[in-house]
């Protein structure tokens, strides 16, 4: 049998859940440093005109850190740094929430649609962690 044709062994496949995850949490972060530059930059404004862009990049700055802090630890330890992720992950969810509502009252049309967009994908992300999707649903443990 050559090691092509030997199926990747349990623990493999798990890792690759976590990093897949890891990998949309990378993505949600990298978007929302994308977004605050562009609001800090002024280069997107919301609503016509107004000049709270600034306030609406510096969340977003926030809470792209909040998140890559919980990306670092999930990725240093799966099963120990899920609850940190998770928690990184409803502030941003919570954050996304509040930036809606500002967005749906006078943000520009890209706002809202980011906000649409990457809403349900942070909502898919927390629940995956909080269900255990990766290496702590099937009991084992990260290493770190």
């Amino acid at each position: 049998m050559t090691a092509a044709s030997v199926p990747p062994p349990r623990g493999a496949q798990v890792l690759r859940g976590d990093r897949r995850l890891a990998a949309v949490m990378a993505f949600e972060a990298a978007t929302l440093a994308a977004f605050a530059a562009l609001h800090l930059s002024g280069l997107l404004r919301p609503g016509s005109g107004s000049s709270n862009g600034y306030g609406a990049g510096v969340a977003e700055a926030i809470i792209c850190l909040v998140l890559v802090l919980g990306l670092r630890a999930f990725v240093r330890s799966p099963a120990r740094g899920r609850p940190t992720a998770l928690a990184a992950t409803a502030f941003a969810i919570l954050g996304f929430i509040v930036g809606l509502t500002f967005t749906v009252r006078g943000g520009a049309p890209v706002d809202l649609i980011y906000h649409a967009t990457m809403f349900p994908i942070l909502v898919l992300t927390g629940l995956m962690l909080g269900r255990g999707v990766g290496s702590a649903a099937l009991g084992r443990r990260g290493r770190g």
